[in-house]
Order: C-alpha cells, then sequence, then structure tokens
C-alpha cells in the first residue's frame, strides 16, 4: 500500500502524519509531495524517515494545488492500494488491519474523529469511543447530499473520508483527481468514482485522525475554488452518468456551491469597486439574487451570534464523522 501526503507549509505537523504511516505493518512506501513549501516542510519529512526505505520525498518549486500533486505521486507509485492522508492528520494505530478485513469493494473507508488543534498535543487514541464491526456500502445520492452543508448543522461533509482506493478502479476508468480544483477534490472524485459504480464500502471502526484548524486551507479557499468546483458539478451532470435521485442530488449540490459563488463574488466586486458595481453585478445575474440576499443576512446574524457569545474556552468532547454505530448516523 501507498500512502500519499500532499503537504504545503506543513513543517509543523508532516513528522506526525508520516510517522503514524511508517508505523503501520500494511504501509509499502509514503511518498511525500512538498509542494511549494516556504517552511521547511521537506526538511521535517526527511527527520521522521524510520530508515526502513519506504519514505520518498517530491519537491514542487511551485506550488501546483493538491489534485496535481496528489497525481502525480500516484503516477510515481505501482502500489495496487492508494491512501490519502492529509499533512496535518494521523493515521490511529491499526487502522489498515480493520480496513483490509474485507476485499469485496473498490474503495473502503473508516470513521473519523475530529481532534481540536488547541488539543491535539494532549490526545491519546485510548480516549476514542468503541464502535461496532459492521459495514455497509455508500451510494451516491446519500454521499452527496452528505457533502451540502446546512446552516447551524456541526460540519460533517463525507467528502472529508480519507477511503483506500484500488489502483485498478482508477487506472481502468482513467480516474484521477480533477487538477483544476483546489477546493472539494475529495468530493469530486468520490462522485465520480460512484457514478462509475465503485463499491465505497465504509467501516463503523475509527481509524484516521482529522485535525481541526481555525487557519485550514478549505476554511481559506479563493472565490474561483468555490466556481471550479460547481463548474465540476455541472460537467458531471452534462456528462449523462447520472440518472434518478443520483442526478437530483448532484443537482442540488451543483446550484448550493453555486450560490456559494456568487455570495462570495458579490462580496469581492463590493470591496473592489463599491456597492453601485457589486449590485450592478447582481442585477446582470438574476439567478445570483436570492443567493447573494441570503448570503449577507446570514452573515449578519450569524455575526451577531459570534459577538454575544462569551463562553470560556474548554476541551471539547470528540467529535466522529459517523456519530453512532449503523447506517443511522446518516440521517
Amino acid at each position: 500500500m501507498c500512502v500519499i501526503i500532499a503537504a504545503k507549509n506543513a513543517a509543523d505537523t508532516i513528522a506526525a502524519a508520516i510517522s503514524s504511516a511508517l508505523a503501520d505493518t500494511y504501509v509499502t512506501e509514503v511518498i511525500v509531495v512538498d509542494d511549494g513549501s516556504t517552511d521547511g516542510t521537506s526538511e521535517a519529512a526527511g527527520a521522521a524517515d524510520d530508515a526502513s526505505g519506504r519514505l520518498r520525498i517530491i519537491r514542487f518549486d511551485v506550488n501546483r494545488g493538491p489534485s496535481h500533486a496528489r497525481n502525480h505521486a500516484i503516477s510515481c507509485s505501482s502500489a495496487a492500494l492508494i491512501s490519502i492522508l492529509d499533512a496535518d492528520d494521523f493515521f490511529i494505530p491499526g487502522r489498515f488491519s480493520h480496513l483490509l478485513s474485507n476485499g469485496d469493494w473498490d474503495m473502503a473507508a473508516d470513521n473519523i474523529v475530529f481532534v481540536d488543534q488547541r488539543w491535539v498535543s494532549h490526545f491519546s487514541t485510548l480516549a476514542i469511543d468503541k464502535f461496532s464491526p459492521e459495514t455497509w456500502f455508500l451510494d451516491l445520492p446519500t454521499f452527496v447530499d452528505r457533502n451540502i452543508s446546512r446552516r447551524n448543522k456541526q460540519r460533517g461533509e463525507l467528502g472529508f473520508l480519507k477511503p483506500v482506493i484500488r489502483r485498478e478502479f482508477l487506472d481502468r476508468h482513467s480516474l484521477r483527481y480533477n487538477e483544476k480544483l483546489r477546493l472539494g477534490e475529495d468530493y469530486d472524485l468520490y462522485t465520480r468514482a460512484l457514478a462509475l459504480g465503485a463499491r465505497f464500502q465504509i467501516i463503523n471502526n475509527c481509524g484516521y485522525g482529522a485535525v481541526v484548524r481555525a487557519d485550514s486551507l478549505s476554511g481559506r479557499h479563493r472565490t474561483d475554488d468555490l466556481k471550479q468546483l460547481a463548474d465540476a458539478d455541472r460537467a458531471l451532470l452534462d456528462s449523462g452518468m447520472l440518472s434518478g435521485s443520483g442526478l437530483e442530488a448532484v443537482r442540488e449540490h451543483e446550484r448550493h456551491i453555486r450560490s456559494k459563488f456568487h455570495h462570495r463574488q458579490f462580496l469581492d466586486v463590493k470591496s473592489q469597486k463599491g456597492l453601485v458595481a457589486a449590485a450592478a453585478y447582481g442585477l446582470r445575474n438574476p439567478s445570483a439574487v436570492f443567493p447573494i440576499a441570503r448570503g449577507i443576512l446570514t452573515d449578519k446574524i450569524d455575526g451577531a451570534i459570534k459577538n454575544r457569545s462569551t463562553a470560556p474556552q474548554v476541551k471539547p468532547e470528540l467529535r466522529y464523522l459517523f456519530p453512532a454505530t449503523s447506517k443511522r448516523a446518516l440521517s
């Protein structure tokens, strides 16, 4: 199995990520792609080498984005199984013995524990809840619907999943990450895989630790990143690959992301050219008027709530992507 880590300015976290991968005996190769870092990420990665000969570090002088970095790493490996690990996350010991116990799948993922960055140094895997061993298969409509964020609900998009993927399935369908995307690249790959008939197995066992950071890249995406993600949905809708509830789910996701794009674009125009120009943008795009108005109202409400909040910082309870032990967790 090859573990792929695309990293940009991750000098503070990359060693822990690498060590968690090298600690698993199922891992035969770890490829780190330093994607144009300026903080010594490559040096920190090298310091995590366990001398087993399994670690390879590739450095890009110019940042090319996570999709390009991962595709390049896939092309550099011949491993039958591919596993993605984010540079500030970690595998929980024994992860792959659970994931690989049943081989009847094209993609296999497990539960995720979310750990606040303020408390990660105090985190112990002994604190992770025990889950029943049952498995199920994720379908396209459920997956896509669970990637539509909803106000006043804690984030739990299934795009967070980090499955093991069979190279044979990727190669058979010429499937790779969309290099236009710097946001939602995982969501897009998994959606296209499911549209192509991938058997996406989920197990309840918690094997992946995701560190929640206030300054994460996904929280600082550009306006154009939203447009590219909506356009990727549109391309899939126009491909003729979808039908029924899967078609409707992707259509709804495209509307959701497109609405976010229009709201952000309105704010960008307002900031750069003033309110009159922003209003003109809305008038030129009638379908954007409602998303813009809704976005502005939501921002004001959320801002008022944040300003009133005076709750002290307390160590949070561990949160899981699947808080229950069955498919009911998806509802």
